[in-house]
């Protein structure tokens, strides 16, 4: 028989092993295989009760198709919801492109330890990300705008492979236009009327104004691309602990059980998704 606390809790806090049905209230086309969904619980004291971390990820279930982990691409401050960028790769992510405003899919979570958000108060922040890996970046991205006077300056560098695959073009846009923040992307392939910067992500760590002292650098993108630019932030004198990424990893319970996304002693849904540098390098496996 479970006690008061246990029943306070119950009441408090959404069941995460239990998929909640949402609907689909709004399709944005990021690119040709990139769409952002806004979704919303249909019962609304779930979706009052439903709170999470930026850098944290939601189990999301398609009847006949299976469940697949998706990063939360909103900031717990967005008021309609919660956003889910979803790029198509199989037969799950194929179907929910097909789904139009209106269209019902499982939820449940959220799962993973998300963004350390107390020890990046008062520091400057360097977001580094690349294709759909700024998603989650773009979560804590709107979370620490909704909440300025609390981070220093905000510096976010982004890479795609052409103009036509950059994500969250009115975002970055926008970003540029904030106090105190610099964004600049760059693309591997140009086209004749892309004006910005050519060349992978981590040449624009040469051109940013960066003080490692003060500064806590968030990653996400391709595990290759990932490497690389940890590989320079310790070369401009980051400290292991302030460089803080998400890792990829086979999710597949979301809380530890079936053992897809261990690493050594950890599990990825759980200890992670988020980890700095100084635990990634202990790990058997790496990035």
């Amino acid at each position: 028989m479970e006690d008061r606390a246990q029943t306070l809790v119950r009441k408090m806090v959404p069941n995460i092993y239990q998929p909640y049905p949402v609907s689909v209230h709004g399709v944005k086309e990021e690119t040709g295989d990139i769409k952002t969904f806004t979704l919303g619980f249909k019962d609304q004291e779930i979706q009052n009760r439903f709170t999470f971390r930026p850098g944290q990820f939601v189990l999301v279930s398609v009847f006949n198709c299976g469940e697949a982990p998706i990063s939360i691409c909103s900031s717990p401050t967005f008021s309609k919801g919660l956003q889910l960028s979803i790029k198509k790769m199989g037969l799950l992510t194929g179907e929910i492109h097909r789904y139009t405003e209106g269209d019902e899919v499982g939820l449940r979570g959220p799962y993973g330890n998300g963004f350390p958000l107390e020890q990046l108060c008062g520091h400057d922040l360097l977001f580094v990300g690349g294709g759909i890996g700024l998603a989650p970046l773009r979560s804590l991205i709107q979370y620490v705008l909704s909440k300025r006077s609390q981070f220093g300056g905000v510096t976010i560098l982004y890479g795609a492979r052409t103009p036509q695959d950059i994500v969250f073009k009115d975002d970055l846009a926008a970003w540029d236009k904030e106090e105190d923040v610099q964004v600049t992307t760059t693309v591997y392939r140009d086209n004749p009327t892309w004006k910005g910067e050519v060349g992978p992500v981590t040449r624009l760590l040469e051109k940013a104004t960066i003080s490692p002292s003060n500064t806590k650098a968030i990653i996400c993108g391709h595990p290759a691309i990932i490497s690389y630019v940890v590989f320079d932030l310790l070369k401009m004198g980051f400290a292991e602990e302030d460089i803080i990424t998400t890792l990829e990893r086979n999710m597949k319970c979301g809380v530890g059980k079936c053992g897809h996304c261990s690493i050594g002693s950890k599990f990825t849904c759980m200890h992670g998704p988020v980890f700095t540098y100084r635990e990634i390098k202990t790990f058997p496996t790496g990035f």
